[in-house]
């Protein structure tokens, strides 16, 4: 004989009440300069995928990396300042 197993995990795995928490939400807040940032920088870089690279689109990709290294820094220093809970470093 064999078991019948429950797919409660399955089923419920993507239910409605998992949605993200209000945490979750402000930790997206806080990154989407550095996510727009390097979506930015992908957007330029395929752009030259199908051609060579003419002096401007290396001009856009710089400028956008350097958009990305600013955001992500930025963000670095911004979590750096913030203590985890509990007292933990």
């Amino acid at each position: 004989m064999t078991d019948i197993v429950t797919v409660q995990d399955a089923v419920t795995a993507f239910a409605d009440f998992m949605d993200p928490t209000a945490a979750e939400l402000d930790a997206i807040e806080q990154e989407m300069p550095a996510i727009l940032a390097d979506v930015d920088l992908l957007d330029a870089q395929i752009i030259t995928l199908d051609r060579t690279p003419t002096e401007l689109d290396t001009q856009r990709i710089r400028r956008a990396r350097r958009r990305l290294l600013a955001a992500r820094r930025e963000l670095a220093n911004r979590t750096a300042g913030t203590s985890l809970p509990g007292g933990a470093a």
